[in-house]
């Protein structure tokens, strides 16, 4: 089949996609490079544009290329040519399991979850809710009407939008004034707030092999800028610390590595997840998972897979080959 990199999109994302295609596309240089832009057309793109592009994370990427059209009919010419897709996206469409219904009813050979898991995944709330039935450890939701109250009890909040990830609309709670401010929010997007648990970020990588054998990956150690792990410090600050292999204590790394493949088996997801924990005093705390995460220079995955000994050339070319047997099987 016809490696094709698929990349960028129409939600907030699209810098970070961007920047996670120029990875790959270093990575596999026999790829072709599908732009979707954020018009919504789908365009062939230039290596060259791609990998000069120097402020991702800040700048949209010039639109350039021969157009190929939207989205369904860039699907159909990839059934047509036999292409399989190596999705570079995140949020949106491509995460919430919109994409990947498309790649299903098509037929298209596509990396990372399927439709289903895709959107359970993709919302936090629903999330919190099939990964505790597998015995994995979440924070308390608290509805915006209660968080005055919630806020006088707990002394902190946080509030995150529901079904949106690299940190963007992060709100922490800490005044009256603060909670005004998830009010507003909360007004154009469904918002999760949760009590505000002190600790340790970690994320924990989850990795599906040829074979069909799922691992889990070194837990990564975040040790963010300013004490918050927002897209500014995440992306842009210099200052954030990511250890992999985290220094926690053996039997909480091996706690991150056993709840992070909990979540991801319960949640039907294929390939690779990554799942987000704070580490607090009173144990490990789920806060959503990636089915789709980052694979930028600065990304956790990437980092989890070199400390696990995974070239990362192998890591892709081993999620085609898993992306092209399924869509063998569900073919046949």
């Amino acid at each position: 089949m016809r490696t094709t990199i698929l990349f960028g999109g129409e939600n907030r994302e699209r810098l970070v996609a961007v920047a996670s295609a120029q990875t790959v596309a270093r990575t596999l240089p026999e790829a072709d490079l599908w732009f979707w832009a954020p018009n919504g057309q789908v365009h062939v793109a230039s290596r060259e544009v791609l990998l000069g592009h120097d402020r991702p994370f800040e700048l949209d990427l010039p639109t350039e290329g021969q157009a190929i059209g939207g989205i369904e009919a860039a699907l159909d010419v990839a059934k047509r040519e036999d292409r399989v897709l190596l999705l570079s996206m995140h949020g949106g469409a491509a995460e919430n399991g919109e994409l990947a219904a498309l790649c299903e009813a098509r037929g298209v050979a596509f990396t990372g979850s399927g439709s289903h898991a895709s959107w359970l995944a993709f919302s936090k709330t629903r999330a919190k809710e099939v990964v505790e039935k597998a015995g994995v450890s979440v924070p308390q939701n608290i509805a915006v009407d209660d968080a005055e109250v919630a806020l006088a009890k707990y002394g902190r909040l946080i509030a995150k939008p529901s079904e949106d990830g690299s940190s963007y609309g992060l709100i922490f709670v800490d005044t009256p004034a603060d909670l005004d401010a998830v009010r507003k929010a909360a007004a154009d997007e469904a918002y999760v707030i949760e009590p505000f648990v002190q600790g340790l970020e970690s994320t924990c990588g989850v990795l599906e092999l040829d074979g069909g054998e799922v691992i889990a990956l070194p837990p990564v150690e975040i040790r963010p800028s300013a004490g918050k792990f927002d897209y500014k410090s995440k992306y842009l600050a210099k200052d954030t610390v990511e250890i992999c292999p985290a220094t926690f204590a053996p039997e909480i790394n091996a706690a991150l590595q056993d709840q992070a493949l909990k979540a991801h088996k319960a949640l039907g997801c294929r390939g690779y997840s990554r799942s987000d924990f704070i580490v607090s005093e009173h144990g490990l705390i789920y806060l959503e998972t990636n089915t789709l995460p980052g694979l930028t220079a600065s990304s956790l995955l990437p980092k989890a897979l070199k400390a696990q000994g995974v070239d990362f050339a192998d890591f892709l070319r081993g999620q085609l080959a898993l992306a092209e047997a399924r869509a063998k099987t569900v073919a046949v």
